[in-house]
């Protein structure tokens, strides 16, 4: 069969046939070359092979062919659509009749998923590598006997165990029977995530069954990561938090502390901000103050509080009618400007309750109140002898 019987046969071929002359002129242009590159037959005969298909080094590629006798080259060409396509090219040289060299025959074959599948397994081999040389993980494989296929990852530091050191060898043959239960499982096709103990260090393990085409387990995917570092880091943070809360409740006690200035007189000093959730606990340590020491008076000293919001008035309210509801008086002493503004904006009746200027002079009431008091019961008990 001639070369040119050879060309007809190829043109039928799923394969991408390309033909051209010394002067790199397009002869030959196939069904499958059209429909891979993007260009009808009828466009792409008699132009320049270098102008359809051009290449990073301009023509030179195609017109160095001329000079090879065969071989094959990967090109990436763009299509007329402005997409791309990778091909496999063969090429062999056409010869006239007298045995000098004619043009070129290139047979292309499609790559471009080829290519790219190489690349998703490049870059995906890159990601692996990344995680197990960064991470305290250990990573590992075994096929569907349970024989160690990949053992890798920086978690194995301080095990005793290199990368790679038991491939080959089998998972029950290492390990006790108890410790390869999670393989098992994961053969028979379970997916795992379990916490356990190996060798008094808590591991998190993760067991992927990986299915062939028949739907049989041919695979075990594994990775460990030991948790003694996070386990400890979580003990620290609780110890921390609970050192912190409990800081945090002597501060409470210290800005807000119950005095017993008199005998039968608490005096509750607040300072700073006070928002609602402040004075609901001040509320309950105060209640319970009054009960304890059977105190007669209360003084809320208001004086370092700049401001409080809407809500909180309300139960400084309430509070002062808690209070008498126990047989006690409350008085709010100290009330600055922006305090009285909040009150009287809320339209808070406080006909009932005492107020006073300072600390001082609530006081000054409560001991007036006792010693006169004192001198009622007194004169009453001469009236009767």
């Amino acid at each position: 069969m001639t070369m040119r019987e050879h060309v007809h046969t190829l043109a039928r071929s799923p394969l991408a046939v390309v033909e051209y002359g010394l002067d790199l002129a397009i002869t030959e242009w196939n069904e499958s070359a059209a429909r891979q590159l993007g260009v009808p037959r009828q466009e792409a005969v008699g132009r320049s092979i270098a102008e359809l298909l051009p290449t990073p080094e301009d023509e030179g590629v195609w017109r160095r062919l001329l000079d090879e006798d065969s071989g094959e080259r990967r090109l990436r060409h763009t299509r007329s659509d402005g997409g791309h396509v990778a091909c496999a090219w063969a090429h062999h040289r056409v010869l006239d009749p007298r045995g000098a060299p004619a043009g070129v025959l290139c047979i292309g074959r499609d790559v471009t998923s080829e290519i790219e599948a190489s690349r998703r397994q490049v870059e995906q081999q890159a990601i692996l590598r990344a995680l197990v040389d960064n991470l305290k993980i250990i990573v590992w494989a075994s096929d569907g006997r349970g024989v160690f296929t990949y053992l890798d990852g920086k978690g194995l530091a301080g095990t005793g165990v290199k990368p790679g050191q038991l491939v080959g060898r089998s998972v029950f043959d290492v390990y006790k029977e108890h410790e390869t239960e999670g393989l098992r499982r994961a053969l028979r096709g379970e997916q795992l995530h379990v916490i356990a103990e190996a060798n008094g260090k808590p591991l998190e393990n993760w067991f992927v069954p990986i299915e062939d085409e028949r739907g049989t387990v041919d695979a075990v995917v594994g990775i460990t990561l030991d948790l003694t570092e996070s386990r400890r880091a979580e003990l620290e943070l609780r110890e921390r938090l609970a050192l912190i809360e409990r800081q945090q409740q002597v501060i409470r006690q210290l800005s807000t502390p119950i005095l017993q200035v008199w005998n039968g007189v608490l005096a509750l000093p607040m300072i700073g901000v006070v928002d609602s959730a402040r004075t609901a606990e001040v509320m309950d340590s105060l209640l319970q103050a009054v009960v304890r020491t059977q105190a007669r008076f209360a003084l809320l000293d208001l004086t370092g509080v700049e401001a409080v919001d809407t809500k909180t008035a309300s139960y400084l309210v309430d509070l002062v009618r808690a209070i008498r509801l126990l047989g006690a008086e409350g008085i709010i002493t100290g009330i600055r400007p922006s305090v009285a503004q909040t009150v009287v904006s809320l339209g808070l009746d406080l006909a009932e309750i005492t107020t006073l200027s300072d600390l001082q002079a609530g006081l000054k009431h409560c001991i007036g109140r006792m010693v006169g008091e004192e001198r009622a019961r007194g004169g009453r008990q001469l009236r009767e002898r």
